[in-house]
């Protein structure tokens, strides 16, 4: 990538990993207390709640990524022409939704005597829940659309700036109030109104830096004609972003109607610390998002698989290391943080964490295909849903949560696993999926060989974790660093691009250059 899209994707990542860790101890001490105050069964409520709202963000599936992925061309060429009548259609068609959205929730809202008869919940709570919940989710499609623009331009970490500020401040508001109050009509009333602040705020910042960036609502209607290759975009976009909200995102509701509100809560506890700890890579991972976007679109092939597998072997080395500690600290940690009653059986995690695996380390192949554009494949978002929906549906009833999972890993395991990276190869980088599995394999080789190697050594690490968080945390590190150092011994043994990322770290390259100056 070139020196600027370098330089703004740290700068993006760097936000990203700062704001990380002052909302990651927001997280787990927030966690703690809304399960002291408001109990599980509130907070699988608002997870439940959250859910249906997600469903019925369907509707915009698809349109803010395929307007991302048409603005990478005439933002490099500094079209203002074009950037100004794509918002414009944006805007536009975000109108329409947040007004669809809005009418939905206000019909399935209906329903809510049906479906939480017998919760225990008063129905004024829980449709002021949903309705706080709808608030901040519409807010985004009647005013704060541009977002999708600094994204685009790599400047995403303007929005994260204020929106986890806001997201912190919210928390702690809310943590004080229910200290004092325990009101939870307070409780959500404070989530309305700094979310409306932030909107404010952020709009102020992009008008500031794009003063000349004016989309107008009538205009994007008069436009849907002249970009019809945007609509085939979003409807193909539609189908996939469609099928990852049946997948990610419907756990909450199956775990509802196979077990209980109180589960849902308890599973809430593994997925928080699972993906507040992906989320430190993740975040940054998703900052080069643009920059790969503009890398495809200058054509160099390659430089862009040169690019693609340095990304890989990054990512499966975090996945490796994130998933093997938190197999042996996940259990001891949730005992310290909220206590033994909350920890779920042994299988449950191992499903958990190889769900983790599948989806943070297919992460390198989304970002090519979403550069290349390539949202042709419906067949294969229809063909994991259905296994999904049918395995999930079967096996919950007969093994709830763990089913629940199985189901889930079953699609992953066919289409994001085995079909993804052929479609890639084959119209992206036009090279034999051979190519793939060749330099793949090395890599889970790499991490079978490392858990084989450090599992035979912790018996000898004479520390009780349960003890208290200063043994976790001795434990976390050693356990933490020995399998780091392992594994990365290994990739590096066994593949060539771990050499190449090790190469692009200076120090790292004057020394086995032999220049220590």
């Amino acid at each position: 990538m070139s020196e600027s899209r370098v330089k703004k994707s740290l700068l993006n990542a760097k936000v990203n990993i700062l704001f990380y860790f002052f909302s990651i101890a927001v997280a787990f001490y927030s966690r703690k207390i809304f399960l002291e105050f408001l109990g599980a069964d509130f907070l699988g409520l608002t997870a439940t709640l959250g859910n249906i709202l997600n469903y019925l963000n369907m509707a915009e599936l698809g349109i803010g990524t395929a307007i991302s992925f048409n603005l990478y061309k005439p933002l490099q060429n500094k079209n203002r022409e074009k950037l100004i009548e794509m918002m414009s259609l944006f805007r536009y068609l975000y109108f329409k939704i947040g007004v669809y959205i809005s009418i939905g929730a206000v019909l399935i809202s209906l329903l809510f005597p049906l479906i939480f008869g017998n919760t225990g919940f008063e129905y004024g709570l829980i449709y002021y829940a949903f309705f706080s919940l709808l608030f901040s989710s519409i807010i985004g499609y009647f005013v704060n659309y541009k977002t999708t623009f600094l994204y685009a331009d790599q400047k995403g970490y303007q929005i994260i700036k204020y929106t986890e500020t806001t997201r912190i401040l919210t928390t702690l508001i809310q943590m004080v109030l229910l200290y004092k109050t325990r009101n939870l009509y307070l409780f959500l009333t404070i989530n309305i109104l700094l979310t409306i602040l932030n909107s404010y705020i952020i709009n102020w910042k992009i008008d500031k830096e794009y003063p000349w960036l004016k989309p107008k609502i009538n205009s994007g209607k008069e436009l849907k004609n002249k970009f019809r290759e945007v609509f085939t975009s979003i409807r193909q976009v539609f189908i996939h972003k469609s099928k990852d909200l049946v997948i990610y995102h419907s756990d909450d509701i199956f775990i509802y109607a196979f077990e209980s509100l109180k589960m849902i809560a308890y599973y809430a506890n593994y997925t928080l610390v699972a993906t507040r700890i992906m989320q430190l890579f993740s975040s940054t991972f998703d900052s080069l998002y643009a920059g790969v976007g503009n890398l495809v679109s200058e054509g160099d092939i390659d430089n862009i698989k040169k690019v693609f597998w340095e990304m890989m072997v990054i990512r499966y080395y975090i996945s490796g290391v994130v998933v093997f500690s938190m197999y042996h600290l996940i259990t001891p940690f949730i005992t310290l943080w909220i206590g033994e009653k909350y920890l779920l059986d042994q299988t449950i995690l191992i499903l958990i964490l190889l769900n983790v695996f599948i989806t943070q380390s297919r992460g390198t192949v989304d970002m090519f295909n979403n550069a290349y554009g390539h949202y042709r494949d419906v067949w294969a978002a229809w063909t994991e849903s259905a296994i999904t929906i049918s395995v999930t549906l079967i096996c919950g009833y007969f093994y709830g949560l763990a089913g629940i999972l199985i189901g889930k890993l079953i699609g992953l395991f066919l289409i994001i696993v085995l079909w993804k990276p052929i479609y890639l190869f084959r119209e992206g980088f036009q090279t034999p999926i051979l190519a793939y599995w060749k330099g793949t394999l090395k890599y889970y080789m790499s991490f079978l060989i490392s858990i084989m190697i450090v599992g035979n050594l912790i018996p000898y690490i004479h520390i009780n974790p349960n003890l208290n968080f200063f043994s976790w945390i001795l434990y976390c590190t050693i356990i933490s660093s020995g399998f780091s150092f392992i594994y990365g011994v290994m990739m590096f043994l066994i593949s060539k691009e771990s050499k190449d990322v090790l190469l692009r770290v200076p120090f790292i390259r004057n020394f086995l250059n032999g220049n220590t100056t």
